[in-house]
């Protein structure tokens, strides 16, 4: 039997192209190689979103449209809604009776998250939490494997720990999952950091061919090359180049590296040919897409099914951690 692979996505607003190499393109490969659960995590997108629960619903629905579209196939993989499955909330509150509060407050994306988004008000306890339901998430479905990026490490590790406390207080229900370390290239925003909606520095997968170009000339390129004139160095200086990276085939990107020492090759053309290797690149997507949305159904039977699923399996997981948990306290007593 294939190994069980879990992960989740918050609907938070509109995927971007950090979305689609960063994780989507594994989705896709892992769901060739494993039995995989992929779930919109709208519980834990109230994390930092309560104030904003209304904006959720169709962020649901645009987001599975572009797994859809991007390649995640509802026959390979199990995709449902974190909160259709009612079971996820009785293990959170179960684990989190054995979670010591010092394993939440030691997690460095709480730490990082709260520094971050001083906007917001993250004094909750679901915010502090999150890390337990985010391991009764892997847990509920005995996931052998996690796909997450470096950044993402310490958060397995706690759902590793976390697990590992309830087989040793109760009975061996649950495998402890394993992360399964994902290259996650990286993707400047149009502005150098990180691409992020919150930046409001994303290409979106959504983005139509002209907004694509629109955005692709505004990115910064070699700031020590004012001028074509000026010999450019962008393996080293240019922002833009990590895009042309994941766009460009090899050869192309040691001619344009060349051209560009040489100042035979100005920032304009390149970043043209980016976008244009870009809309080429995302054109089979947005036509999916075009094609998934005229049946306004579609999502919500893909995502009832697999609850259905989702389901029959959270079920037969709460049988059994009700079995180790009650069955052992009723021999102490």
């Amino acid at each position: 039997m294939k190994k069980r692979v879990l992960s989740g996505m918050r609907p938070s607003g509109k995927l971007h192209l950090g979305h689609l190499h960063g994780v989507l393109s594994n989705w896709k490969r892992l769901q060739d190689e494993y039995e995989c659960f992929f779930f919109v995590a709208d519980w834990h997108a109230l994390t930092t979103n309560y104030e904003n629960p209304h904006e959720i619903p169709e962020n649901i629905n645009d987001m599975v449209l572009d797994w859809l579209a991007v390649g995640i196939d509802p026959e390979k993989a199990t995709l449902f809604i974190q909160s259709d499955i009612k079971e996820h909330a009785e293990l959170h509150l179960l684990l989190s009776m054995i979670t010591p509060v010092s394993w939440l407050e030691r997690n460095p994306t709480y730490k990082e998250q709260k520094e971050q988004l001083k906007e917001k008000d993250l004094a909750t306890y679901g915010f502090l939490g999150y890390p337990v339901l985010q391991a009764a998430d892997i847990i509920m479905y005995k996931a052998h494997k996690v796909p997450v990026g470096v950044d993402q490490l310490p958060h397995v590790e706690l759902t590793r720990e976390i697990t590992r406390r309830f087989n040793y207080l109760y009975r061996e229900v649950f495998p402890v999952p394993e992360a399964l370390l994902a290259h996650v290239p990286k993707l400047p925003g149009l502005d150098g950091r990180k691409m992020s909606k919150s930046y409001g520095n994303s290409i979106f997968l959504s983005d139509p061919p002209e907004e694509v170009r629109k955005k692709v000339m505004t990115m910064v390129t070699d700031i020590e090359r004012p001028r074509k004139s000026d010999p450019g160095d962008p393996e080293k200086r240019c922002i833009a180049f990590n895009l042309h990276k994941l766009y460009l085939p090899q050869e192309r990107l040691q001619q344009i590296v060349e051209q560009c020492k040489e100042a035979r090759l100005g920032c304009v053309a390149c970043k043209k040919e980016l976008a244009e290797a870009i809309i080429d690149n995302m054109t089979p997507i947005w036509q999916r897409r075009a094609e998934l949305e005229k049946d306004e159904d579609a999502v919500g039977n893909i995502l009832r099914q697999g609850a259905q699923k989702a389901r029959a399996n959270a079920v037969k997981t709460m049988s059994e951690v009700r079995q180790a948990l009650w069955s052992r306290n009723a021999e102490s007593d």
